[in-house]
C-alpha cells in the first residue's frame, strides 16, 4: 500500500472516530475523564512498582488515596463554594448596576473637568453617551455571566452527569492504571510495520508534550486557585474563595485564569470598597503577585518551555472541540492539540525536504559530468 493510501485510510478512521464522538456526546465524558486520570497517575504507579509493589496493588492504593483526598476536598470546600456561588449569582445584577453607576459618575466627573479640552480638539462626548455605552457593556457582560452560572447548576442532566463522573470516572481510571502497559503494547502492535519507528518517535514526542503540559499545568492551576482563593479571602474580598476557584480552573488555559481573576476581583473590590481604594489596591497586589509568580517561577519550573503548545493554539482547540463535542471535546482538546501540533511539525519537515518545496532537479544536458 502506498503512503498516500495509508494516509487516506488513517484520515477516514480518524473522521469516523470524530463522528462517533459527536453522536455520543456527553456519554463519553466520564470515560474520557477516567482515561485522563489514569494517564496522570501512571507515573506514580510506576514509581511504586520500582519499590516492589505489584501494579494492581499500586493502582488500588493510588486510586483510594485520590478518592479520599477528593472526598475531603468536597466535604470541606463544597459547602462554602456552593454558598458563595448562590450568593454571587443572586447579587450579580446589583454588582453590575453599582459598577455601572461608578463608571458613569467618574466618567461624568472627568468629562466635566476636561470636557473643554476634548471639545476644543474636536471630540464630542456626553454623559448620556458614556452611560449608554457603559450600561450596554456591563449589562451584557453581567447577563452572560449570570446565564453561564445558572446553566451550570440547572437541569437534571447536570446532576446526572456529576453523579456519573463520581461513579464511572474512578472505575475507568482504575482499569486504565492496571492495564496501561498492556494497552500500550497492544496499540504498538497495531502500528504499520513500514512506518513503525517513525510513528513511535512521533508518539514519544506527543507524550512528552502532553505530559509536560497536563501534569505541569494541573499543578499551576492548583497553586493559582489556592493563591487567589486564600489571598482574596484574607483581605476580606466578597466571594474571594469562589473567584480563586474559578480562576484556578480556568488557568488550565494560559493567561485566561489570571485575566478572569483580575476582572472579577477588581470589579467586586471597587463595588465593595468604594470610595476607599484600599481594598482595590490590596486586590490588585494579590492578583499581580500571583501572575508574577506564575509567569516567572511556577510555570517555567513545572511546565517548561519545550512543550510546543502555544496559548493561542490551545485556546482555539478548546473552543473548537468544545463547540463540536461539548464537554467531552473540552477533555479531548488538549491531547488533540498536542498531537496535531506534533504532526504538523513533522509534516512541515517532510514538506521542506520534498521536491515540492525544493523544486524539481534540473535535467543534465548530454556530455556534462
Amino acid at each position: 500500500m502506498t503512503l498516500e493510501r495509508q494516509v487516506l485510510v488513517w484520515a477516514i478512521a480518524l473522521a469516523a472516530i470524530g463522528y462517533l464522538l459527536y453522536l455520543l456526546g456527553g456519554a463519553v465524558a466520564p470515560f474520557a475523564a477516567g482515561i485522563a486520570l489514569g494517564y496522570l497517575l501512571d507515573p506514580v504507579v510506576r514509581r511504586m512498582q520500582d519499590v516492589g509493589l505489584s501494579r494492581l496493588v499500586a493502582s488500588l492504593i493510588i486510586l483510594v488515596a485520590f478518592i479520599v483526598v477528593a472526598a475531603l476536598l468536597l466535604l470541606v470546600a463544597a459547602p462554602a463554594l456552593a454558598n458563595q456561588f448562590a450568593n454571587f449569582a443572586q447579587k450579580l445584577p446589583g454588582y453590575a448596576m453599582r459598577l455601572q453607576a461608578l463608571l458613569v459618575d467618574q466618567g461624568g466627573a472627568l468629562l466635566d473637568r476636561y470636557g473643554g479640552e476634548w471639545r476644543a480638539s474636536g471630540w464630542t462626548i456626553s454623559t448620556e453617551q458614556i452611560q449608554k455605552s457603559v450600561g450596554d457593556f456591563v449589562g451584557q457582560g453581567a447577563q452572560w455571566l449570570l446565564n453561564f452560572l445558572r446553566s451550570l447548576v440547572s437541569g437534571g442532566a447536570a446532576i446526572f452527569s456529576f453523579l456519573s463522573f463520581l461513579v464511572i470516572t474512578p472505575v475507568v481510571a482504575f482499569y486504565m492504571l492496571v492495564d496501561w502497559n498492556k494497552m500500550v503494547t497492544t496499540i504498538d502492535g497495531w502500528l504499520p510495520l513500514q512506518h513503525r519507528d517513525a510513528l513511535r518517535a512521533i508518539a514519544t514526542e506527543i507524550n512528552h508534550a502532553l505530559a509536560g503540559f497536563i501534569r505541569g499545568q494541573s499543578l499551576v492551576c492548583l497553586f493559582l486557585g489556592l493563591w487567589y482563593g486564600l489571598g482574596l479571602t484574607l483581605i476580606g474580598l466578597d466571594f474571594g474563595f469562589l473567584i480563586g476557584v474559578i480562576a484556578g480552573v480556568l488557568s488550565f488555559i494560559p493567561y485566561v485564569g489570571s485575566l478572569t481573576a483580575l476582572v472579577l476581583s477588581i470589579g467586586v473590590s471597587l463595588v465593595q470598597g468604594w470610595p476607599s481604594l484600599t481594598l482595590f489596591l490590596e486586590t490588585l497586589a494579590v492578583v499581580l503577585v500571583g501572575q508574577f509568580l506564575e509567569g516567572n517561577v511556577i510555570s517555567p519550573k513545572l511546565v517548561g518551555g519545550s512543550i510546543g503548545l502555544h496559548p493561542v493554539w490551545l485556546m482555539f482547540a478548546l473552543f473548537a472541540f468544545g463547540e463540536l463535542f461539548g464537554f467531552t471535546g473540552l477533555l479531548l482538546a488538549v491531547p488533540a492539540a498536542a498531537a496535531l501540533g506534533v504532526l504538523a511539525r513533522h509534516l512541515i519537515g517532510v514538506y521542506l525536504k520534498s521536491s515540492l518545496y525544493r523544486g524539481e532537479a534540473e535535467t543534465q544536458t548530454p556530455g556534462t559530468p
